[in-house]
């Protein structure tokens, strides 16, 4: 079998494909012929060795991908040769194939297409996690959404209109005003306009009841000033300390150096929250397992869609991190591991 490595710190160019023996499976666990495996932001941060959390060098990516079961070890129940899943891999996801627990995972209903299921967990899990775990978002709540264009910010878009939300605003760049604006959302120029502003103008002066960034630096400060007394802001990345497909130093410092240090006391008055959220760290499994299953649900239901800015052959891993480096993507961008 193939799969993709990052060997060392380095740019887009530094990624390899090797070959490798086909796993067997051990006791619990089942064997995925992988055919779709999403990629996301932290997989390019991991790539820099800005990301602080994946394994050492080297090491496969990819923390979730769909495909069939084509091998089972002992002592597993409930599944079957042939089986269409969604693997919730953590690591290992940009391979042909993969051993993994049974445990994580899950039977695809017909209904689902393997694109879809590998573009929901972890854009819409971690958006879900932050409205609906964290946030508690309510009917008629306003929210603020930084790469309003992105993977995760369509499913939050996606799913503030499931809740209720009255009002939705988001950044990007003035190339995605029209796709921005198709999602429902108000197109907010982020290198010409003042979002902040313009939150407090369509709230009477109070600012949104949710802010979701995944910029930070000092982007994390105003959006803190963009919510209203009460309001939650979820920080979730650090898109800021990337420029280009290799690692700037200076970059990620100034990102670092302008993060803001909130004051406990000042929160207490205002009644603001900051939650940082990180799906891969998550300590209870079954939090996680409960959202997977409400947004199957949604799904099934046709209430939310996934976005899909493009299917790439893994063979073209370098230019689909590439197009996300330059922030071209619209939703999510999914590998093709599918057998040829």
């Amino acid at each position: 079998m193939k799969k993709i490595i990052y060997p060392r710190i380095g740019g887009v160019d530094s990624i390899e494909i090797i070959e490798e023996k086909d796993p067997l499976p051990i006791r619990g666990e089942v064997v995925v012929r992988i055919h779709r495996a999403g990629i996301n932001f932290a997989d390019l941060m991991m790539r820099q060795g800005l990301y602080g959390s994946n394994p050492d060098f080297p090491f496969t990516p990819g923390y979730e991908a769909s495909g069939e079961i084509i091998r089972i070890g002992d002592a597993v129940e409930g599944f079957k040769i042939g089986d269409r899943v969604l693997a919730m891999t953590g690591f290992g996801g940009y391979s042909e194939q993969i051993s993994i627990s049974s445990d994580r995972v899950f039977k695809l209903p017909e209904s689902i297409t393997f694109d879809q299921a590998a573009a929901i967990p972890v854009t819409y899990g971690t958006a879900y996690h932050m409205l609906f775990h964290l946030g508690r978002i309510s009917p008629g709540d306003t929210v603020l959404i930084h790469h309003a264009a992105g993977g995760v910010g369509t499913a939050v878009a996606q799913l503030c209109r499931v809740a209720g939300a009255s009002t939705i605003i988001g950044t990007a760049s003035s190339s995605k005003k029209d796709f921005v604006e198709s999602l429902g959302v108000k197109f907010v120029d982020r290198e010409s306009e003042d979002f902040v502003k313009i939150c407090k103008e369509m709230t009477e002066g109070k600012g949104v009841h949710h802010a979701i960034d995944p910029v930070g630096g000092k982007n994390l400060m105003r959006s803190y000033k963009a919510t209203r007394r009460g309001g939650k802001v979820y920080f979730f990345g650090a898109s800021s300390a990337v420029r280009g497909d290799r690692r700037s130093f200076l970059t990620a410092f100034r990102m670092w150096l302008n993060t803001p240090k909130f004051d406990p006391l000042k929160m207490m008055s205002s009644n603001k929250a900051v939650f940082g959220v990180h799906m891969g760290l998550l300590d209870d499994p079954s939090i996680f397992k409960g959202h997977l299953n409400a947004l199957s649900k949604m799904l099934e239901e046709g209430e939310i869609d996934p976005v899909i800015d493009g299917v790439w052959r893994f063979e073209r891993v370098s230019d689909a991190q590439m197009h996300m480096h330059n922030r071209m993507n619209k939703g999510k961008i999914l590998l093709d591991f599918s057998p040829n």
